[in-house]
């Protein structure tokens, strides 16, 4: 599945502007972590920008999340790798390829981002930086929706805490205009 084909199929599943530009941010940090481990692009970029095509039609029954989409994507033929990942990122089974590892991590870690952004008096991601989103992190009433055990599961990549907020910071700053930040 080509890029082009995989946002038409995001924008006809997903209807919520917001959840449209979350897709779109765990893409370019799929991407930006893909690049740092020397991956596929393409392929995590997709695993990133599809995750989350059945959380409008799965939010009253959660236990179905990522499954739902798995079935759409087998039946266009995307890369098995790209559906596992896909379907262990709600944590419903176990992670077990980078990719998996990487999508789990950095989809709240997004949320963070975003939030970080928002609350900063500029309200652009140009105007963060790691540590104002790490101080952001340690605030357990910020960004509740945030799993601080989910982000901090970067290690399992071997990437520190703050090594992934920078990675995913960039990531995110390159499509800011994307993001209406």
């Amino acid at each position: 599945m080509q890029r082009e084909e995989a946002l038409d199929l995001v924008r006809e599943k997903i209807k919520n502007k917001n959840l449209i530009k979350h897709c779109l941010a765990v893409e370019a940090c799929m991407r930006k972590l893909a690049q740092e481990f020397g991956e596929n692009q393409d392929l995590w970029g997709l695993a990133g920008l599809l995750h989350d095509l059945d959380y409008e039609e799965t939010k009253d029954d959660f236990s179905q999340h990522g499954f739902i989409t798995a079935e759409i994507l087998k039946e266009r033929g995307v890369d098995k790798e790209v559906i596992e990942a896909i379907k262990s990122h709600p944590g419903h089974i176990e992670r077990k390829t980078k990719m998996a590892k990487a999508l789990y991590a950095v989809d709240p870690l997004t949320g963070l981002i975003v939030a970080s952004a928002l609350m900063h008096p500029e309200k652009k991601l140009e105007a963060l930086d790691v540590q104002f989103v790490l101080n952001r992190f340690k605030e357990k009433s910020f960004a509740r929706g945030a799993n601080r055990e989910q982000i901090k599961s970067c290690r399992e990549l071997g990437l520190s805490l703050e090594k992934f907020i920078d990675i995913s910071l960039k990531a995110m700053g390159e499509i800011s205009r994307e993001l209406g930040l």
